[in-house]
């Protein structure tokens, strides 16, 4: 009996600590519709992993609720399928669309004389890999396709414990003739699977892969501004870091953590997990910052408000170097830019909420 014993405990042991492979089968396409819990926590621990690593993060508790969408494209526009369709190049040929934060619709709506909505990103899921194809956007009213000159890869297949992967990604975006305006984004991936082993969430317990994405971003805007005239303006993009540990035939990570290089440190700036419903009304929008400014573009008085408290404000300039920093007590705040040299600057608010980050044109 005791050998007996010892043989379960020995096999139940090895089971959740099993390595485990990943196939394109495992992430989600057209139709799937995939819940997400939100949550926020400065101290989550997102850099410790390895081989048999058991990571406990059943503590978690959920604030908010999403549903993602992973939209057919039989649902697509018609001018979008051209792009995106059965019809189009095999590589362009996506295999869903899905709602996207890849530009900073927000921003660009504050000053360019143009309505931009329903941003939306295209990916192809082929059984060797997962690659982002390009966007779509509604430009006061027209529906505008942008193809990824240089597409980017997500994932390779198969996944296995200890592989890497490099991939670029460029997408011009080019408004004409509605608009003479552009813009560039430039990305890079780096990808490491470092680890596997057993995750437990308020979901459940899973064997799993723990992948580590590293992002960087250059992005750059052309336009005609006002006492500036036509010219390429950079966006400054903080690096980002993705850490996920992902399961067999559940379509997205059973958690992911995202975290931005800010002032110096990475910041934790966004926590999912895959559960079941809490009775949150969960929708299919992304959760939306709390910060607001204007006017955007600025000449002199930025006014910024968030919800909640602010702390700190801090401005970084293209070069992701702090040009001005204001320790504040308030939930409104005017803040005066007669020193700053005309560009690309970020505004980012620290609050009782966490971090607002937002970017603004100085004319």
């Amino acid at each position: 009996m005791k050998k007996l014993l010892l043989l379960i405990s020995f096999y139940v042991f090895t089971n959740v600590n099993a390595q485990i492979t990943l196939n394109s089968t495992d992430f989600a396409t057209g139709g799937d519709t995939v819940r997400m819990s939100q949550t926020t926590d400065p101290t989550i621990d997102f850099a410790s992993t390895g081989a048999s690593y058991i990571w406990d993060f059943s503590n978690l508790t959920v604030n908010s609720q999403v549903i993602k969408d992973f939209r057919s494209m039989s649902g697509a526009p018609a001018f979008v399928q051209f792009y995106f369709g059965p019809f189009a190049p095999t590589k362009y040929q996506a295999s869903y669309y899905l709602e996207s934060t890849a530009l900073p619709i927000a921003q660009l709506t504050s000053f360019l004389p143009v309505s931009i909505d329903n941003l939306f990103g295209f990916t192809r899921r082929s059984a060797d890999s997962l690659t982002s194809v390009g966007y779509s956007m509604v430009v006061s009213g027209n529906d505008v396709p942008f193809k990824s000159d240089t597409i980017e890869t997500r994932y390779d297949f198969p996944l296995n414990f200890g592989n890497t992967h490099f991939s670029r990604g460029y997408t011009l975006v080019d408004f004409n003739p509605i608009l003479d305006a552009k813009w560039n984004q430039h990305r890079t991936r780096t990808t490491e699977v470092d680890g596997y082993g057993s995750i437990t969430t308020p979901y459940g317990t899973f064997n799993a892969l723990r992948i580590k994405h590293d992002i960087t971003e250059n992005d750059s805007l052309y336009y005609t501004f006002p006492f500036i005239g036509a010219t390429w303006i950079p966006i400054p993009i903080p690096a980002s870091h993705e850490y996920e540990w992902w399961t067999n035939g559940e379509k997205e990570p059973i958690l992911r953590i995202t975290t931005n290089d800010i002032l110096g440190n990475e910041t934790v700036t966004g926590i999912e997990y895959r559960d079941i419903d809490r009775n949150l009304d969960a929708g299919v929008n992304e959760l939306e910052l709390t910060l607001d400014i204007y006017p955007n573009p600025v000449q002199n008085e930025l006014h910024i408000a968030t919800l909640k408290q602010m702390n700190s404000i801090d401005i970084v300039n293209a070069s992701g170097e702090i040009v001005m920093h204001i320790d504040v007590k308030s939930t409104k705040e005017v803040i005066q830019l007669n020193e700053l040299a005309a560009g690309a600057y970020q505004v980012i608010v620290k609050s009782e909420s966490g971090l607002g980050i937002k970017s603004f044109i100085k004319r």
